[in-house]
């Protein structure tokens, strides 16, 4: 099976298909110093599989290799996905209380 991964900037997203279907995607918002996660979404047919966590993976690693943008995980899965991998957890942004 041929996984492709696709910023679609267009839709304010990334993508992951497999053999050309789309099985999950994750909503992004970007700001000047951040990009926030606010929503993962997999087929319902192609759950279980880890798209969704490989589909964090990539856009974390886009974000890091990319910009100098912090992640705001809005998402409960990417939160998850952020505790899972702590190695990760310099590229976190965290509101400054006033």
């Amino acid at each position: 099976m041929a996984h492709e991964f696709r910023d679609e900037a267009d839709r304010d997203r990334y993508a992951m298909y497999v053999d050309g279907e789309l099985v999950s995607v994750l909503d992004r918002r970007t700001t000047d110093d951040a990009v926030s996660f606010p929503h993962t979404y997999t087929v319902p047919a192609h759950r279980g599989n880890g798209y969704a966590a490989e589909l964090v993976a990539y856009a974390v690693a886009d974000v890091e290799a990319s910009t100098t943008k912090r992640i705001v995980p809005m998402c409960w899965f990417v939160g998850k996905w952020f505790d899972e991998h702590p190695e990760k957890a310099d590229l976190l942004s965290r509101g400054t209380a006033d």
